[in-house]
This record gives structure tokens, C-alpha cells and sequence, in this order.
């Protein structure tokens, strides 16, 4: 089964995200969208950083009503800091009889050459890649393990999220319905 690993820190998960993944099952091979939420840096600490638990949580509440969504918390029993590669090849190990591929905006395939082993992740697993604003192509946009897809250019801030919260205002149609309740039912971003 081929499976699309869409990594972030969810803090906290919002349509964006889940529009980027509906295009990303719509649009390609992959059979199953796996969110793979990020764990706490020990070296970036944040207050407005929920908790790793917190965060996958919100992100199982935001994906309850979606059979081709799945979270993931594998990364948090990873040596830390954990970089993709040590991520995808335990994927792979744990999991031999599925195909992976990474889900990126276009900015992130802007740096790919700075991260470790990037040309292992491209030849082995391959990128999913769904456009981000003021973005411009590079020369891994025609790799041929690169998959560009159609979609809204999207640049919901996580920390206006957060703000609005603080402050008492609504986040409606920004973060799903039932992951604001979650949110305001446990005082999160407060």
C-alpha cells in the first residue's frame, strides 16, 4: 500500500492542512495520508507548543470522520532531534509491505538540498509536493521522484490561530469544528 507521511507539528491541526491531504489522496496514487506529528524540539523550546499528546489528539479529532486519514506518533520514541530520513527508513522497517512518500509544501523542496541524506529520501521514498506562496520553482521540481500537484496556495499561520484563541475569537472555518471545541474544553493556547 502506498502511503502519503505528512509531517508537521499540528499546533494546532486546521483545514489547511486537511485540504492539502484530501488534494493529496484525490490527486495521487497514495492510498492512506498519514499525519506525522512532530514532538517537541528540547532545543526550541515554546510556550505556545502543546504538548506532543495534546497535538496528536487534536490532530485524531480533526481526522475522526476521514477512513483514508491516520496519526501517527512514531517519531515520539525517536532519538531527538530526529531528522526525516532516521523517520522514513523506521517507517519502512516497521511497516515493509507499504510504499512512502513525503507530503511538502514548495518552500520545503526550496531547502531540500540542506537536509540529511536528502538524495536517499528523493531515490527511495519520493515527495509529494503541493504549492506555498511566493514560492518559486528550483531545479527538483522536474526530478522524476517529485510529484507536483494542483492546489490552493494556502499560508494559514498557525500563531494567528493561536492569537485569535488567546484572545477569545472565533477560529471558525480556520480549525475544524470539533477541534476548537477540543481546544476551548481544555484551555489550550490560553
Amino acid at each position: 500500500m502506498e502511503v502519503g507521511l505528512f509531517f508537521g507539528s499540528f499546533n494546532p491541526i486546521h483545514v489547511g492542512h486537511l485540504i492539502i491531504a484530501n488534494l493529496v489522496h484525490q490527486l495521487t496514487s497514495v492510498k492512506e495520508i498519514w499525519f506525522v506529528v512532530s514532538p517537541q524540539n528540547p532545543l526550541k523550546k515554546s510556550k505556545s507548543l502543546l504538548h506532543e499528546f495534546d497535538r496528536i489528539d487534536l490532530v485524531n479529532k480533526a481526522i475522526a470522520d476521514h477512513y483514508h486519514f491516520r496519526a501517527s506518533d512514531l517519531e515520539f520514541n525517536l532519538s531527538r532531534p530526529s531528522y526525516t530520513i532516521n523517520t522514513l527508513v523506521n517507517f519502512s522497517e516497521k511497516f515493509p509491505d507499504h510504499r512512502f512518500r513525503l507530503i511538502m509544501g514548495e518552500d520545503n523542496l526550496a531547502g531540500l538540498t540542506k537536509w540529511k541524506n536528502y538524495e536517499a529520501i528523493l531515490e527511495n521514498y519520493g515527495l509529494i509536493v503541493y504549492p506555498r506562496p511566493n514560492t518559486k520553482a528550483t531545479e527538483l521540481t522536474d526530478h522524476p521522484q517529485v510529484q507536483m500537484i494542483e492546489a490552493p496556495k494556502m499560508d494559514i499561520s498557525a500563531s494567528l490561530l493561536r492569537k485569535l484563541i488567546k484572545s477569545g475569537k472565533s477560529t471558525q472555518y480556520l480549525i475544524p469544528d470539533s477541534v476548537e471545541k477540543m481546544i476551548r474544553q481544555k484551555g489550550f493556547y490560553l
